[in-house]
């Protein structure tokens, strides 16, 4: 199994959607069970700007972690998808071990 995380700026779109939107709707569509956005409070990037949810005038400009847990087959299919769409996304892809206890 692999969680597959794509980093996208909040103001980023695609398809005429937010671009972390347009990613779980594809990882839907996919027939994917599960995925989730989550939205940083704080951080910077290779820029080295320092982006916090506190300042109005950054609002938008705070990252957004979009994040799966899945089979090799369905990393490769998203990852092509993604890929086919000439989008320059950002991505970490880490071999885990999931289950239910």
């Amino acid at each position: 199994m692999n969680q597959l995380c794509f980093y996208v700026g909040e103001k980023q779109h695609h398809a005429g959607m937010p671009l972390y939107e347009w990613l779980l709707e594809e990882a839907r569509a996919l027939g994917i069970h599960g995925g989730s956005a989550f939205r940083a409070i704080a951080g910077f990037g290779r820029h080295g700007r320092l982006h916090e949810d506190t300042f109005f005038e950054l609002a938008g400009e705070l990252a957004v972690k979009v994040e799966f847990i899945l089979d090799d087959v369905i990393t490769e299919q998203i990852l092509q998808r993604v890929s086919a769409q000439n989008l320059t996304v950002f991505y970490v892809r880490t071999v885990v071990q999931s289950g239910f206890i």
